[in-house]
């Protein structure tokens, strides 16, 4: 059984940071990519960024120059600084991992239960 749970989310003021963490643990054999997702009420589920295991990156458009991935490959941990937050980016934030379990044979996507932020004077 592999799990991701996340923590960091918040309510911020325009303009203001936050860093959000998501760290793997279970029965992981290996984990290729991670990355963050974020639902907005009455919107679908939108990639944020996403960071292989070598560290290649890919962010949104929208998110581009404001926000930063990295992760900790020996702590299967993912990290989401955010800064220059607006009250467009109010969502719910799912982080997940394309992880291989001990045992298994092929990679599947888990994802953790999502932390909300919420950007608002």
């Amino acid at each position: 059984q592999v799990q991701l749970v996340e923590s960091g989310g918040g309510l911020v003021q325009p303009g203001g940071s936050l860093r959000l963490s998501c760290a793997a643990s279970g029965s992981i054999f290996s984990i290729t990519a991670m990355g963050w997702y974020r639902q907005a009420p009455g919107k679908e589920r939108d990639l944020v960024a996403t960071i292989t295991s070598g560290g290649s990156t890919n962010y949104a458009d929208s998110v581009k120059g404001r926000f930063t991935i990295s992760r900790d490959n020996a702590k299967n941990t993912v990290f989401l600084q955010m800064s220059s937050l607006k009250p467009e980016d109010t969502a719910v934030y799912y982080c997940y991992a394309n992880v291989r379990p001990s045992g298994g044979r092929y990679y599947h996507n888990y994802w953790g239960q999502g932390t909300q932020v919420t950007v608002s004077s």
